[in-house]
């Protein structure tokens, strides 16, 4: 898919800018990209993220993978040209949140990473993308397997599917590398937090 900008179509800025809206939120605007395999965690862990955060009064969201299918991108479906357009559109709705001084947590397959690269361009080299890799060898996923997806996708009823049909480039350097396969959910949530504390991202003043 070819997307072309019109010439009559501008960029209109605001008066409030994302400095002023991190302030008054007290914590920066960031993305956390969780990309991994279908049952790796990527959902559980963003949300309990988010329990978390939102506890200590962060201004947060996440941006997931089915819930984005049932409004936004319905009109996809999984081909590798779906696949790039639906984190194109997921990759721009995180950049205005984070334009907003939202944490936003994005938990999406992204099973490519000339996909996640542009999603991360948008940031323009800020360190306010941070890929999370949720990284569990597909034998543990396929126990797990909560919506029987693997099970589907072995008989042959679900088509180009993640880690069984279908590609998964691994993230050659992520921010954050979880093992969901040797560290519970609570390790993973310390883990990150003492990311974000250390680089200063939450808990400004």
């Amino acid at each position: 898919m070819i997307l072309q900008k019109k010439a009559d179509v501008h960029w209109h800025p605001s008066q409030i800018k994302r400095s002023d809206r991190e302030r008054l939120n007290t914590h920066k605007g960031i993305t956390l990209w969780f990309t991994g395999l279908s049952a790796s965690g990527k959902s559980t862990l963003a949300v309990a993220l988010e329990m978390v955060l939102h506890e200590r009064k962060c201004r947060t969201y996440i941006l997931d993978g089915d819930n984005i299918r049932h409004g936004l991108n319905q009109d996809l479906g999984f081909s590798p040209e779906d696949r790039t357009e639906n984190i194109r559109r997921i990759g721009e709705v995180a950049h205005l949140l984070r334009d907003c001084g939202i944490i936003n947590m994005v938990a999406f397959i992204s099973p490519y990473r000339s996909d996640r690269q542009i999603a991360r361009d948008l940031c323009k080299n800020d360190g306010t993308f941070i890929e999370v890799f949720v990284d569990s060898p597909v034998d543990i996923c396929e126990t797990r397997d909560p919506k029987g997806m693997y099970k589907k996708a072995r008989e042959g009823i679900i088509k180009e599917f993640t880690g069984i049909s279908a590609p998964y480039e691994h993230p050659e350097k992520p921010e954050i590398h979880l093992r969901t396969d040797q560290h519970s959910v609570s390790q993973c949530v310390d883990n990150m937090l003492v990311y974000l504390e250390d680089r200063q991202f939450i808990g400004i003043e």
